[in-house]
């Protein structure tokens, strides 16, 4: 657990920092027309992410070994990458159907519910650094602890400009970090900007790493803290009142 300063503030203002998903939904709405300096974080992050679209057209989208994919997979991510420029989009809470989407279950919440839920949630992603759930998100697959030239690995290559936009953009927030090991390693909280940070880890109940195993819980958990929240509780609190037959969770130093 890391704790920073102003924690009795833990109730009025948080974020969830979760990762996006290797299962998209395809496509996007009518007329949507992507660009770099898309949603919450475009205009402090656009420069990176024209240097990272210039590097993937370098390659063609990428090869197996960068996007981690064959086949038809293979063919539709390389597709996507080579055009996120003027791409149809959905939101990132549409475009992102994978695991730990799928068991926050956003849609089975009240429109008015989802809309306030919706404002906790930021995705940290290989191809746009991070984004906010209704960010306008392109189809596309790039993960984050993936080698691209000349950048290298991804996370260690964003952790500088990512780091200073969400810990000044945070400041005073609660910050619940979600994240698996690659994504977290793109971020370096600042404990004296942010309100508290609560790094979590889903462990079997014998202690062992929770792993993909866990990414059923790890979207419960999501969902439990946005409405324990929304119920008056600090995140803090929600994590302490969350259950599951088969995990638990810690928070790490």
């Amino acid at each position: 657990m890391a704790t920073a300063k102003n924690t009795k503030q833990q109730a009025a203002k948080f974020v969830i920092l979760l990762p996006p998903s290797e299962g998209k939904a395809e496509h996007g709405q009518p007329r949507t027309k992507w660009k770099s300096t898309a949603g919450t974080f475009g205009k402090q992050l656009a420069a990176a992410r024209n240097e990272l679209i210039g590097a993937l057209n370098k390659v063609d989208g990428g090869n197996a070994a960068i996007l981690g994919v064959q086949g038809a997979l293979l063919d539709r991510a390389k597709n996507a990458n080579k055009s996120l420029i003027g791409a149809p989009t959905l939101p990132a809470f549409e475009r992102y159907t994978g695991v730990v989407w799928e068991h926050m279950n956003l849609e089975s919440m009240a429109s008015a519910q989802r809309a306030k839920a919706l404002e906790h949630i930021i995705v940290i992603s290989g191809l746009l650094g991070a984004a906010s759930a209704t960010d306008p998100v392109p189809d596309y697959r790039l993960k984050m602890g993936a080698r691209l030239a000349p950048m290298g690995t991804l996370s260690r290559w964003w952790r500088e400009p990512l780091s200073v936009v969400l810990n000044q953009q945070f400041s005073g927030y609660v910050v619940v970090d979600l994240l698996p090991q690659e994504h977290r390693a793109a971020y370096a909280p600042d404990l004296e900007i942010l309100g508290d940070y609560l790094r979590v880890a889903i462990n079997e109940k014998s202690g062992k790493a929770g792993g993909h195993d866990a990414k059923t819980a790890k979207g419960r958990l999501a969902r439990h803290i946005l409405d324990s929240c929304a119920s008056g509780a600090n995140p803090r609190g929600a994590l302490k009142s969350f259950r599951d037959p088969r995990f638990t969770i810690a928070l790490e130093t």
